[in-house]
């Protein structure tokens, strides 16, 4: 479903992935090759902060982006919410978690599974936030890898996806 909302409408770029089963609403901007799954909410009905979802992007199911900023490259996993906050490139943010407004998560990061970012923190670039509030450290290299692996694997499961025509 795609809404207009005070004079906005979502776009989509052609070669996105974007289930018949999500919602967009107002200013909502979708990058080149980048997918979002079955039960996602992107809202953009702040005239002061649009959500951007970038280039290679994946958010995952029963997802709520508001007023959020995702760069290039970003996974977002299942039943997340990032709420009036920006979330560097090639970053992950891990199953069940939340980003709380006006906090940044920077480039090359992973929010665990379950993680509270609070609101107004930064998560410095090559580290993963962790816990009930987020505490951090950097990032090994395995993280490293698995944040990668996540990302091309949700880019060639929504190729497959847009070709079959599943959820569209």
């Amino acid at each position: 479903m795609q809404e207009s909302i005070y004079g906005e409408s979502p776009t989509v770029a052609e070669s996105a992935f974007v289930s018949d089963m999500t919602a967009l609403i107002g200013d909502v901007t979708v990058g080149e090759r980048s997918s979002v799954w079955p039960f996602v909410c992107l809202r953009g009905d702040d005239s002061e902060r649009p959500t951007t979802v970038g280039e290679e992007c994946n958010v995952q199911e029963f997802t709520m982006l508001h007023g959020a900023e995702l760069e290039n490259k970003v996974s977002v996993g299942h039943n997340v919410t990032i709420d009036y906050a920006t979330i560097g490139e090639f970053s992950l943010v891990g199953i069940n978690s939340a980003v709380l407004r006006g906090a940044t998560v920077g480039s090359n990061c992973l929010v665990a599974a379950g993680s509270l970012v609070r609101q107004g923190q930064t998560i410095p670039d090559g580290h993963l936030a962790y816990g009930v509030p987020a505490e951090t450290r950097p990032l090994s290299d395995e993280q490293r890898e698995e944040i990668a692996m996540v990302q091309e694997h949700y880019i060639e499961l929504s190729r497959d996806y847009k070709e079959t025509g599943r959820f569209d």
